[in-house]
């Protein structure tokens, strides 16, 4: 903590002596030097604003920095409004922008003449955080009598310089509040924002240059105009709507993507507006493909690039440059089997509530894909994803990785800040807890808290922060009875299992290993359009009495290495090893399953085709199952 009274003597000492105390922070003592040799009166500190013509011209050289900055400083803002802090944002020569601050902090600014359209240097209003930050390219805190005038001695300031994407200095970053109220965390705050401000610049960079390249890409690319309607396109973009150049300005994109809300204006979001998989009408009929939709400028008037790529599958990589994000919706979920459309039926009655999912089912049944679908059809689809494979998380790194740390909090983490936890990321969207029963039991009272409350508070700090989210968790164990014998807490058994939901194994749904097949069969196909294939019913024959202990993920994975090592264009008997390997003998669950057949041929008075359709069977497949487990069907006619 800064001696403010300390501070006030050496700040004398230099003013009427000319005396520098060596304690003094080398860029501010240079820049009482230099104030000194100016004739800058310490006894001044008043600001002077330019006329609102130039204002407006500096503004306008600085609207990205504004535009970028904004959205951060409110975030900021939002969370010291109470503080008595105000935030200012500054050219890189240091007229002041933009203020942010509260009714008592802004009057005592206007006093200062602390306003948009001043200048805040060295020479016009002597030494202070800003000019600082600005003059020795680093970020800096200044409290009391380190400024240079004795009009700012009531304040403490830090700042921080922001820089483009060349390295340069473009703006100053700057808090603000009364002298006792200084402290440490200012400058991190203050230092993080600019850092945050400097990599909206860098994307915002990149997406120019992307766009440039993108005019002379074989993507589609449409420039509209305030209407709405489109005043330029690429050839690309004609060839995939069957237009010719007259034809342009017809063209209505409401109906080119209706399943854009248009009204939304989605684009006004920074950084523009993407999607993976969109309709789009084509001279071709509906295509599926990505679009990207930005606000521009074409000789001042506001215009809309709007870019399509066709799209045969989801692009998994935008997924992982944008972060936590759900892919999958209902409409890629397979379901023929009855038990598994009213699972799929009851999910997506789930959605539209808010209460906690518990979602079970064995490894590779699709639980996080249900989980996904769940939170797109969600009011939280715009939010993020955050998934959290709990078996995979280390005993002693849980609090840190589910909740957060503060700066200096865990060894051997970078000193300069904290790191937000798999709760915070969630904030406004989803947290899916996956093998949640793989948690240890030491640890459930503090995930128990965080459930019921949607409160947290990271390892090292103070604040607990509320938080607007969602929890799904999933397990391929019987959580209940894991409860009920004691190795899962059973308090928060019962905060989890509020909404439940049990996904059958595929060897209990014959109906979708058919269908799942084909699907997945069909996607290789459109990857590789010159190895295309097709199943024999022997191959399907095969894949329905095999027991999939893998579930879905295993089928999938045997489809595509029968598909690339089948060197024939129909997968046969012959490609049967390579999906279900050497020996798809009847699985472990064959005594369960010659029950059941058993007990549909009772209930259907031996009549083979009645039993079929109750399983779900071909009545050929039934028959062969039939003669695999010696049934006799005499027995189930009596």
């Amino acid at each position: 903590m800064k001696d403010l009274r300390k501070l006030e003597e050496i700040w004398a000492k230099f003013v009427y002596e000319g005396e520098m105390d060596p304690s003094v922070q080398p860029a501010v003592a240079e820049g009482w030097r230099r104030c000194r040799a100016a004739g800058v009166n310490p006894i001044g500190g008043r600001g002077r604003r330019v006329d609102d013509e130039v204002f407006r011209s500096i503004r306008e050289a600085n609207a990205e920095l504004i535009d970028v900055a904004m959205p951060i400083m409110q975030s900021v803002f939002d969370i010291v409004r109470r503080t008595g802090f105000l935030m200012v944002l500054t050219d890189s020569v240091g007229y002041v922008l933009e203020t942010m601050g509260d009714e008592r902090i802004m009057a005592m600014t206007e006093d200062l003449r602390f306003v948009p359209g001043a200048l805040w240097d060295n020479n016009s209003v002597g030494t202070n955080a800003i000019s600082v930050a600005l003059d020795s390219n680093t970020a800096i805190q200044m409290a009391g009598a380190e400024h240079y005038c004795r009009t700012h001695h009531g304040w403490t300031c830090s700042a921080a310089p922001i820089h483009g994407e060349n390295g340069e200095i473009v703006g100053c970053l700057n808090m603000s509040g009364e002298a006792a109220d200084v402290h440490d965390h200012t400058l991190a705050v203050v230092l993080s924002a600019a850092i945050g401000i400097e990599g909206k610049l860098s994307l915002l960079h990149s997406a120019e240059l992307m766009r440039s390249a993108l005019e002379g890409s074989a993507d589609s690319i449409l420039l509209l105009g305030e209407n709405l309607r489109p005043v330029w396109a690429n050839s690309a973009a004609g060839e995939l709507l069957g237009l010719d150049g007259g034809q342009i300005g017809e063209l209505d994109v409401r109906a080119l993507l209706p399943d854009l809300d248009w009204n939304a204006r989605p684009w006004r979001r920074e950084g523009g507006f993407y999607a993976d998989d969109l309709r789009v009408a084509t001279a071709e009929g509906i295509v599926r493909c990505s679009a990207a939709i930005t606000s521009a400028s074409a000789l001042g008037t506001p215009t809309l690039n709007v870019v399509l790529k066709r799209q045969k599958h989801l692009i998994a990589s935008v997924n992982k440059l944008s972060g936590n994000r759900a892919l999958y919706t209902f409409d890629d979920i397979f379901a023929a089997d009855p038990e598994m459309k009213k699972t799929v039926s009851l999910a997506a009655r789930y959605a539209h509530y808010d209460g906690n999912i518990l979602i079970e089912g064995e490894s590779g049944t699709g639980k996080e894909l249900i989980a996904q679908a769940i939170h797109n059809a969600g009011s939280r689809a715009s939010g993020p994803f955050v998934a959290v494979n709990c078996a995979s998380l280390h005993r002693d790194m849980l609090d840190a990785e589910l909740f957060g740390y503060e700066s200096g909090a865990l060894p051997g983490a970078p000193s300069r800040g904290g790191s937000p936890g798999k709760f915070e990321l969630a904030h406004g969207g989803t947290l899916f807890l996956d093998e949640i029963s793989a948690l240890p039991l030491e640890f459930q009272p503090k995930l128990l808290r965080a459930v019921e409350t949607h409160r947290v508070t990271r390892l090292g700090g103070q604040q607990e922060m509320e938080l607007d989210i969602r929890i799904i968790s999933s397990t391929n164990r019987r959580l209940g009875e894991l409860a009920a014998s004691g190795h899962f807490r059973d308090d928060l058994y019962y905060r989890l299992n509020v909404l439940r939901l049990e996904i059958p194994p595929l060897r209990s749904r014959p109906g979708d290993i058919r269908v799942c097949a084909e699907r997945f069969l069909a996607r290789l196909n459109g990857r590789d359009p010159s190895q295309a294939k097709s199943m024999s019913e022997d191959f399907l024959e095969g894949l329905l009495a095999y027991g999939w202990p893998g579930n879905v993920r295993e089928l999938q994975n045997g489809v595509e290495r029968a598909f690339y090592s089948t060197p024939e264009s129909v997968l046969g008997a012959q490609s049967l090893p390579l999906a279900v390997g050497d020996a798809p003998a009847p699985s472990a669950e064959a005594p369960a399953e010659s029950g059941e057949i058993l007990a549909a041929l009772t209930l259907c008075g031996g009549d083979v085709e009645k039993a079929a359709e109750r399983l779900g069977v071909s009545r050929a497949t039934l028959y062969r199952r039939i003669k695999r487990y010696g049934i006799d069907l005499r027995g189930s006619r009596q």
